[in-house]
């Protein structure tokens, strides 16, 4: 049956059941329903020796950045380094800003439970200071370095797409 995994979970559910969301985010749900919400994010290009990308899978099956919302009172660099803890069991030390997206329709999806989100995230470079690239909580499935030309090949979220262009491109936002 379309939608289903290996002992009749549905994809919705398990990724309903896995998908991290704060109190912040499920109160305003609360008034909003599935609405539309739009708020900051944050991502990492961390590289390896070879110049690879780290790159995660989260449960729901597509790989990105190391990447998440900020929470209310959090600066970018804070959520940066929380997300790439939480998400691969690595500190970091950002390096640059390397670029700032956003917008339609890269930047916008609908979670399999209705709810729409959109955002813009600021895309900073990054080095490991600590720990070894794992996954590092429940929504993380795997961890990978990638060379930029099979990154493309991978099942990447259509913002990462976006984002791992501009930085082959070198472009560090959209005109």
């Amino acid at each position: 049956r379309a939608g289903r995994r290996a002992g009749g979970r549905s994809v919705a559910r398990l990724y309903a059941r896995t998908m991290a969301m704060s109190e912040y985010v499920r109160a305003l749900r609360e008034r909003v329903g599935h609405d539309l919400l739009f708020w900051p994010a944050v991502a990492c290009l961390i590289r390896d020796g070879e110049g690879r990308f780290l790159f995660v899978r989260h449960v729901e099956g597509r790989w990105t950045f190391p990447a998440g919302a900020m929470d209310p009172g959090e600066t970018p660099a804070e959520a940066a380094r929380r997300e790439t803890l939480e998400e691969a069991s690595i500190e970091v030390e950002l390096l640059r800003i390397v670029g700032v997206f956003g917008g339609y329709p890269d930047f916008r999806l609908t979670y399999p439970n209705g709810d729409q989100a959109a955002w813009v995230s600021v895309l900073f470079e990054a080095r490991i200071t600590d720990g070894i690239p794992e996954p590092g909580d429940d929504e993380t499935a795997e961890v990978r370095w990638v060379a930029l030309e099979d990154a493309f090949g991978l099942d990447i979220t259509a913002s990462t797409r976006h984002m791992l262009e501009c930085v082959r491109d070198n472009r560090a936002f959209d005109a």
